[in-house]
């Protein structure tokens, strides 16, 4: 899926809303865990209900991996399912994956040769030839680490060298010699509020991932205020708030209204450009 295609969902939808899939078997409803495959199951049943009001959703890859072979399956039949019955959605493996280069290669041969998922996180702090090995392949995405939504990203993300440029803008400027606003994207927490002026400065028509509203406390309007750009620019995470939002039975029916509350709020939002 390209920028433009992406951009067209957004205009077609009124929405820029990711949900996040961060599955928990602890957390599903009690009554799935009859079901021969939980996790898929219960993801089968948000992705119906809630793909009518997103434009992507993004697989947590540490939930699926903590159940060993049962998760990978679990994993491989959630993107398969929507590849085959939303394939308008946009695809994001949230695996924050980065090495030496010819252990990146293989990741990403993983992600978009096996999986032929649109894109997938990647941590920078190895540099470009950690990161380069997963921009070979056209039509396909990486999503940078840049300024993250977690307390520790002031550890290392804000601090600063002698010229007092903080490292996560040394970061933007870098890897825009590795890559263009067609294949790379940057993952910006929601609640890093006005710092998205301060981003957008550096990359101003780069689409962000932006985790971090609902349960993490990232208010959309503040998001859209300093962030979003003539394009959109924004696909905004929200996955707790959505997925967990209800334990009973109608868990997917509660999941399909708080994502059409969302959806709804992103329409207001995009008035402003659409």
């Amino acid at each position: 899926m390209n920028k433009q295609q992406l951009f067209e969902n957004i205009k077609r939808k009124k929405s820029f809303l990711c949900v996040g899939l961060d599955t928990d078997i602890k957390k599903i409803p009690e009554h799935l865990l009859k079901e021969e495959a939980p996790i898929f199951a219960f993801n089968k049943a948000i992705i119906d209900a809630t793909a009518p009001y997103c434009i992507a959703y993004k697989p947590n890859l540490a939930f699926y991996e903590s159940m060993g072979v049962k998760g990978w399956i679990a994993f491989e039949k959630t993107v398969q399912y929507i590849k085959s019955n939303y394939p308008d959605q946009f695809i994001i493996a949230d695996a924050k994956r980065g090495d030496i280069g010819n252990t990146s290669a293989m990741y990403a041969r993983t992600f978009f040769e096996e999986l032929d998922i649109d894109s997938v996180t990647v941590a920078p702090y190895m540099g470009e030839d950690s990161v380069t090995p997963f921009l070979t392949y056209e039509g396909k995405w990486v999503i940078l680490l840049a300024l993250t939504s977690n307390k520790g990203s002031h550890d290392f993300q804000l601090t600063e060298d002698k010229e007092g440029e903080r490292l996560f803008e040394k970061v933007l400027r870098k890897s825009q010699q590795w890559a263009n606003d067609e294949n790379m994207m940057y993952v910006v927490g929601a609640t890093q509020g006005r710092m998205f002026e301060d981003i957008r400065k550096i990359v101003p028509n780069h689409f962000l991932l932006v985790p971090g509203i609902g349960a993490q406390g990232g208010s959309l309007e503040e998001v859209c205020k300093y962030g979003m750009t003539p394009e959109c620019g924004l696909i905004v995470n929200s996955s707790r708030a959505i997925i967990y939002a209800d334990k009973s039975e109608n868990f997917a029916k509660t999941a399909g209204e708080e994502a059409h509350k969302v959806q709804m709020q992103m329409e207001e939002q995009l008035k402003n450009i659409l």
